[in-house]
């Protein structure tokens, strides 16, 4: 599933592709349908483009070269995964950490309650979640979280023996805030995404990711699948590195949709989300995630994440965060969600377009190779170092 073009010639979108010809990636723009490629000595990396007072008037401004149609590159990023001879679509970030926030819905906080309470296990959980939603539910509607009212609540579950580290980060003073990805090993548009093989309990995670630059300063927008092993974490939060951090795990874009005067902050805090999964065996999933209702806003989730207590100097991508939390069963009663492979997971908005992808194991996804050095080496090798 692709979003048509009129959606990304409405607004400023960059990302990023690979280029067989240069063995390396470059920064795209999409204009009329087509990508160009802007990449320049003086902006090498989309970390160099939101450093810029006004990246989006760079990208406007700067000619580049024609790379091809949307359409052309959305079907070579499928047929090319994972190779260096064609090119395809990547993660539209480079030298940016890629950070996360969770809990940060009360209806999927609660979940995260539930897999701590179920130790991992979904046959669990059902009779956990009829137990606990009396108690909890009600509790966190509309609450703010880190307010004096919360504090009230905090005391009440404590109370009533319910109190968990997930309620803690949800409704508490500080947000949950980890590193998701490294550097450069971010999946993009086509790719697949990875599970690690331990896990048989999973779900896909639609979330909107802001990029911010080294001064804190949020430049845009775009989308991300937070994968994510309910069973992994729910065994315990110590294992949070080993639920979230695996081969293909992170997957953002298509693009970036840059601040201009057609997007803001206040769109992004206005967004709803639509997620689909579909099987190979006809199995159809939807749901929907809405920014409108997160417990923290965005610029808060920037504000604990970067300061003075902690600088990023190439900036970062932050995951903010989904209230999409599958409870339905798939095939065994009373087992809810789970993901099988192959299937294809697409999180869509109507201003920042649809990411896909195709869900494998971690171990089958390519493996990731170019990091840090070899980016460095092939950009002094470009002459653009």
């Amino acid at each position: 599933m692709t979003i048509s073009a009129e959606t990304y010639n409405a607004g400023t979108f960059v990302g990023r592709v690979w280029r067989p010809d240069i063995q390396g990636p470059a920064i795209v723009v999409v204009r009329d349908g087509d990508l160009f490629d802007i990449t320049s000595k003086d902006v090498a990396t989309t970390r160099d483009l939101l450093e810029l007072q006004d990246p989006a008037a760079y990208a406007k401004a700067h000619k580049g070269v024609r790379l091809g149609s949307l359409d052309e590159v959305f079907a070579l990023s499928v047929e090319s995964e994972g190779t260096a001879s064609q090119l395809r679509l990547l993660a539209p970030c480079d030298l940016q950490a890629v950070k996360a926030c969770g809990v940060t819905f009360a209806r999927s906080m609660i979940e995260r309650v539930i897999e701590e309470k179920a130790a991992g296990n979904p046959a669990l959980a059902l009779k956990i979640r009829e137990r606990i939603m009396p108690i909890i539910g009600n509790s966190l509607r509309d609450l703010k979280a880190g307010s004096p009212e919360a504090a009230k609540v905090k005391a009440a579950l404590i109370e009533e023996g319910v109190w968990s580290q997930y309620l803690e980060v949800g409704i508490g003073p500080d947000a949950e805030v980890f590193s998701k990805a490294q550097v450069l090993s971010s999946v993009g548009w086509g790719a697949s995404v990875g599970l690690h093989p331990i896990s048989s309990w999973n779900n896909p995670e639609p979330e909107i990711v802001l990029a911010v630059n080294s001064k804190g300063r949020v430049q845009g927008a775009t989308l991300g699948n937070d994968v994510n092993l309910r069973d992994v974490e729910g065994r315990s939060a110590l294992l949070l590195g080993k639920a979230k951090d695996n081969n293909a795990s992170s997957s953002i874009g298509p693009f970036i949709r840059l601040f201009d005067a057609t997007y803001s902050i206040d769109d992004v805090r206005n967004a709803d989300l639509e997620l689909m999964v579909q099987g190979r065996d006809g199995y159809v999933l939807r749901g929907s995630s809405t920014m409108k209702e997160i417990s923290r806003d965005p610029l808060d989730l920037v504000t604990q994440t970067t300061g003075r207590h902690h600088q990023y100097p190439d900036g970062f991508m932050l995951f903010m965060g989904t209230l999409f939390a599958p409870v339905e069963d798939r095939d065994t009663p009373g087992q809810g969600f789970t993901h099988k492979i192959g299937d294809v997971v697409t999180i869509s908005n109507p201003q920042l377009g649809a990411l896909t992808n195709t869900v494998r194991l971690s171990t089958e996804c390519p493996e990731w190779t170019f990091g840090v050095a070899a980016l460095m080496r092939n950009l002094a090798a470009r002459g653009l170092l």
